[in-house]
């Protein structure tokens, strides 16, 4: 009985949340968004490369790490100050308008592109790293039903400082799983920076 009380209240709070994503308004989200442009961009693609670009980034992905904000799970001061003034409907619109936006390519550098093609593609096999293109797609894109984040097109200094966070465990919002510090804790410094560098210039 309590396991279909458990199933029950679990299938209310997805449906709402299903809900919610149907029901965003990427107008209603621009307008939210204003704060967000000193940081991330009026478009979502920031200048400052160690402020993400949110263009073009999954709904739910955005949606997710809003709330790992708001929990105190994710820590940042700014954000979690922001976070904590949002209804899940802001988030939803506001995730809304930088996922419908159009990502600004950029490129890698060159004599970094392949050490990090190498990892980006094939992992490091000797130290049981797997391969970023298996989560993260070949183009970068991600898969939002699993959510996995686009990288595509990501400010490597960004993408840097992430996998050093996840390194050290600082950043915990990769689930119970955490395979991002599972990953980012056996990759050595030179590894981090060639795959965000190679990461930046996907397209």
């Amino acid at each position: 009985m309590k396991f279909l009380v458990l199933s029950v209240g679990l299938i209310g709070v997805l449906a709402s949340a299903g809900a919610l994503a149907q029901t965003a308004s990427a107008e209603a989200g621009q307008a939210k968004s204003a704060i967000c442009a000193s940081c991330h961009g009026i478009d979502g693609n920031s200048v400052t490369p160690e402020w993400p670009s949110l263009a073009g980034q999954h709904e739910s992905y955005i949606v997710r790490q809003l709330e790992a904000y708001r929990s105190g799970e994710r820590q940042d001061a700014g954000m979690q100050n922001f976070a904590a003034l949002l209804s899940e409907e802001d988030m939803h619109d506001i995730a809304a308008y930088f996922s419908s936006q159009t990502p600004r390519p950029k490129g890698a550098d060159p004599a970094l592109v392949s050490l990090g093609q190498e990892i980006y593609r094939g992992g490091v096999p000797d130290r049981a790293i797997p391969a970023c293109i298996a989560c993260h797609g070949p183009t970068g894109s991600g898969n939002p039903l699993a959510a996995y984040p686009r990288l595509g097109s990501q400010h490597a200094p960004y993408t840097l400082a992430t996998l050093r966070a996840y390194g050290s465990g600082t950043r915990r919002s990769d689930g119970e799983a955490q395979t991002m510090r599972n990953v980012a804790e056996h990759l050595l410094e030179d590894e981090m920076r060639a795959v965000a560098s190679y990461i930046q210039g996907l397209r």
